[in-house]
């Protein structure tokens, strides 16, 4: 039994090309985390869900602040199990002999950085399941700087947590028992998050409608695809008013070469398109000028 292994966690995610921590996990560049600030679910959503990534999301969550705040980050995995004395007695020993110092939550904090999110899985566990409370809050937040966690299971002391400045969470439910009976069987490797998965490194974007995770090597993509929705919702949105053209034209899966003209001419000329000028459309012309076999849909 070992903990947080750089092997384990390469394999697991052999298509990042970029940059690793010392553990092994995805570092996806801080450019990319900050960009995703300003986008929403829906615009981040549809470059994964059409490359067959259904199972990202999961929105049966409370949150501790419902401000319009987000919690983005670099995601540290850990799954638990019910206790059962023989299995704690072997992972807690592969702990102790790791050097790891507390509980198995404990352990799990001590490892973060800045622009980390922890993940639990704690199997809906609540009673006995509070994973985080004031203390440990409060070390998540010093320690990832941007301060957060999603935890499929409990949390306490919402008092406390909520003066921790900077710091949110998603979980399932509160209670004021501390954590017991419980044993991680793993940390940093994939884990079930309620209907969504999710493998260490990936970039959890969660907000109001609750948690998306990001496969690291698909960041880029996300990013640069949502920036092309949201650029074209707002030249959309102006044609549509100017009677230049229809909805059923802007709803398109796939413009014409017509449409990816104005837009670029959009681009370059609009105030509103400064921030979306170094983006790259010929992927879209390729579509335009040679099929595309959802071009008959309207947009997702």
């Amino acid at each position: 039994m070992r903990y947080n292994v750089r092997e384990e966690i390469l394999a697991l995610t052999p298509e990042w090309r970029g940059e690793r921590f010392a553990d092994g996990r995805p570092k996806v560049p801080d450019y990319y985390l900050e960009a995703l600030r300003g986008m929403t679910l829906e615009e981040i959503w549809k470059p994964l869900f059409v490359k067959g990534y259904d199972n990202q999301f999961e929105g049966k969550l409370k949150r501790l602040h419902d401000d319009e705040r987000k919690l983005i980050g670099r995601a540290v995995t850990a799954a638990f199990v019910p206790t059962r004395p023989d299995l704690h007695q072997v992972c807690f020993q592969a702990g102790m002999e790791e050097g790891r110092k507390g509980n198995y939550n404990q352990w799990v904090i001590d490892s973060l950085v800045e622009g980390d999110v922890v993940v639990a899985d704690m199997y809906d566990k609540i009673y006995k399941g509070t994973f985080v409370g004031g203390n440990l809050a409060t070390a998540i937040q010093t320690k990832t700087k941007t301060g957060g966690a999603v935890i499929w299971g409990g949390v306490r002391d919402l008092e406390q947590m909520r003066k921790v400045e900077g710091f949110q969470a998603y979980y399932r439910g509160i209670d004021p028992t501390p954590i017991r009976d419980f044993i991680m069987t793993g940390f940093n490797t994939v884990i079930r998050f309620g209907s969504a998965v999710c493998l260490p490194g990936d970039i959890v974007f969660a907000d109001y409608s609750g948690v998306f995770f990001i496969p690291s090597h698909e960041v880029e993509e996300v990013v640069n695809g949502a920036a092309k929705t949201h650029i074209k919702d707002i030249f959309g949105f102006e044609m549509i008013t100017q009677n230049i053209f229809t909805t059923a034209q802007i709803d398109r899966n796939t413009w014409t070469e017509e449409m990816l003209d104005q837009l670029v001419a959009f681009i370059r000329e609009d105030p509103q398109g400064i921030e979306y000028r170094e983006l790259d459309w010929s992927k879209e012309y390729d579509l335009a000028r040679h099929g595309d076999p959802n071009d008959t849909q309207t947009a997702l």
